[in-house]
């Protein structure tokens, strides 16, 4: 597999989490788990992305946090660092408000419960796996499996 540029393997991300953007959030500034969440991607936004959530939860209080995402076929792994800050724009929850987000909240958009949050980017680690008939097969054989032959691997800041 010819390794892949930073910009190319950060593109390959954003591809990825279009495709399954459920990914886990924590705050680093507590000792809580992560937690699942649905991230709202923006094809236009390359930099941040917005979670809905509720004003009890964990990461409602905002601030330094890190989103761990692994793509749906397994062959991408991103560690996402950044910060959360609520998203008081109305236009922007309006924008990305729809019937699968009305779903969580009893009285809809004017759920006094409900908070977007916005998570602005600051860098990324990210791993492609290489899932090629070679790899398998040398997996499965026990044969050794070469620096070179792992898949791509960045540091990125977005």
């Amino acid at each position: 597999m010819p390794d892949k540029t930073p910009a190319e393997i950060r593109e390959e991300m954003w591809k990825a989490m279009a495709a399954s953007p459920y990914v886990m959030l924590g705050t680093t500034t507590d000792d809580r788990h992560f937690e699942p969440m649905y991230a709202v991607l923006d094809k236009d936004a390359n930099s941040e992305f917005w979670f809905y959530t509720k004003v009890d939860n964990r990461a409602a209080a905002g601030g330094p946090a890190t989103v761990q995402f692994i793509s749906k076929g397994h062959d991408l792994y991103a560690s996402i660092r950044g910060t959360l800050t609520r998203e008081s724009d109305p236009a922007v929850i309006d924008r990305y408000w729809s019937n699968q987000v009305e779903a969580w909240y009893d009285e809809g958009r004017n759920d006094p419960s409900l908070l977007m949050l916005r998570f602005d980017l600051d860098d990324a680690e990210i791993w492609e796996t290489d899932h090629s008939l070679t790899g398998k097969l040398k997996m499965l054989t026990g044969q050794t499996i070469y620096a070179r032959e792992s898949g791509s691997h960045a540091k990125v800041d977005i």
